[in-house]
């Protein structure tokens, strides 16, 4: 759920008291912190820690230090600026969430590499009232309430989040999305129609649609508004069928993202606005970056991620690699660059495109070897060739799959679309006549993915 300001702390208490843990001293009438754990793997987990001001009066800062055993560090954190290594480490607010109104609180969180949970907490100096989580059951999961077994994507998910290199859903556990993408909604608005994305919601049963809203080539440039306003409404659409919505910035020429940051800006923080308060939404900031280095990749996503955190503490956010989102191979670098310089924010992913017709072996070894590093999502690929046309590569294709399905690696399909050209889904004037159900009307592609989704 967004914008948690009104975590009440004796709910948290009480479920951690429940769990046999262990409490620190408070002072009285003072700023409070709780600590808990939420998802936890062989050697981490992925923690919380809600501020609470318990106060009469607004606070304008606080500041959270914690104390671990030996062994166990601190990787990455969110909502939070970072300082510190070895034990101890010291959580100030990120800019936006520094005030804390009179009986309202914060939170912030972080992924820990190690088992041993803090052995000592201090906010704003003094000595916290928070729990220590008990060890964590061999499942390897620790959540206050069961997920549900049925229901659409979003009603069994909730809200996802990233934990170490995975996407996890609101109780934990790693999941992979698998959707398709929408072809540019300024060219086929025939194809995204309460008939198509019942199909694809329903038939399908797709995880995720991918918006993919072109910046130039007749796109946002063109009429700001108009297009930020199709955008909320496939998101709507999205929302309505329990789908996940990936909203893609979709730059691809020129290549340099700097090209496009205050449209960027101005764009995200209107949608982030708009739909602060849904469960489903995921952004992606920075389609196919070509032509450019990591480095300004990163500085655009530095610029761009606080906008929206500012609307939107929760949603991940996806950014683009060098090299049309290859983790930079196909400009002759690879994924270490990232490891070595992440984008300065957390619940963050890495963006990868393939085309299955001319991608292969080097590609998927380099995916496989960033997945260790790197949580990582494939935002768009092609059974084809890299030029969106030319004939099925099923063998490649199948290939991808496994190695996407192994890893746990969300993918969205280029694309739902009845385009002339062989990566689309449908055969051409599909959208024109409206009838999107069954098999006969999907290309050798589209029959692919509906088949692989489906399964």
């Amino acid at each position: 759920m967004k914008r948690r300001t009104a975590t009440i702390l004796t709910t948290v208490l009480a479920v951690a008291a429940a769990s046999t843990a262990a409490f620190f001293a408070l002072p009285a009438s003072a700023e409070t912190a709780a600590f808990a754990v939420q998802s936890s793997w062989n050697n981490g987990y992925q923690a919380q820690v809600t501020v609470n001001n318990n106060t009469s009066s607004q606070i304008s800062t606080w500041k959270v230090e914690l104390t671990f055993p030996a062994g166990t560090t601190v990787t990455q954190s969110w909502n939070a600026t970072q300082a510190g290594s070895g034990s101890s480490y010291t959580f100030t607010p990120a800019g936006w969430n520094a005030t804390i109104a009179a009986g309202a609180s914060t939170s912030f969180g972080f992924i820990v590499n190690g088992t041993g949970r803090p052995t000592n907490c201090l906010v704003n100096g003094q000595a916290c009232t928070g729990t220590t989580n008990p060890s964590p059951s061999p499942s390897g999961s620790v959540s206050t309430s069961t997920p549900p077994t049925t229901g659409t994507p979003v009603q069994v998910n909730g809200q996802l989040k990233v934990c170490g290199t995975k996407l996890c859903n609101e109780y934990g556990q790693a999941v992979q999305l698998k959707g398709m993408s929408t072809h540019g909604i300024q060219w086929f608005p025939n194809c995204y129609t309460d008939a198509s994305l019942d199909v694809l919601a329903k038939e399908w049963s797709a995880d995720l649609l991918r918006i993919s809203m072109y910046v130039q080539e007749q796109g946002y440039e063109t009429d700001p508004a108009g297009f930020t306003n199709r955008v909320n409404n496939l998101v709507e659409e999205a929302t309505e069928r329990g789908m996940y919505a990936l909203i893609d910035f979709h730059i691809l020429t020129p290549g340099d993202p700097a090209f496009n940051l205050e449209r960027a800006k101005t764009f995200f923080a209107q949608v982030s606005a708009r739909h602060a308060n849904k469960k489903n939404v995921i952004y992606e900031i920075a389609n196919e970056p070509n032509g450019v280095s990591w480095a300004q990749i990163k500085n655009y996503a530095d610029q761009v991620i606080p906008v929206i955190r500012a609307n939107d503490p929760d949603g991940v956010v996806i950014v683009g690699t060098r090299g049309w989102s290859s983790l930079g191979v196909s400009e002759g670098s690879n994924s270490s660059e990232i490891v070595n310089n992440p984008v300065s924010a957390s619940n963050v992913m890495y963006a990868f495109h393939y085309y299955a017709a001319s991608h292969k072996d080097s590609y998927r070894a380099e995916v496989e070897r960033a997945a260790a590093s790197l949580p990582l999502f494939v935002t768009e690929f092609g059974t084809v060739t890299y030029t969106g046309d030319g004939a099925v590569d099923v063998a490649s294709s199948n290939a991808w799959f496994d190695l996407l399905d192994r890893l746990k690696i969300g993918y969205a399909n280029w694309t739902y679309s009845d385009a002339s050209e062989g990566s689309a889904a449908f055969k051409p004037g599909t959208c024109s006549a409206g009838s999107f159900s069954g098999t006969g009307s999907l290309t050798e592609s589209g029959a692919l993915l509906r088949n692989r989704i489906r399964a």
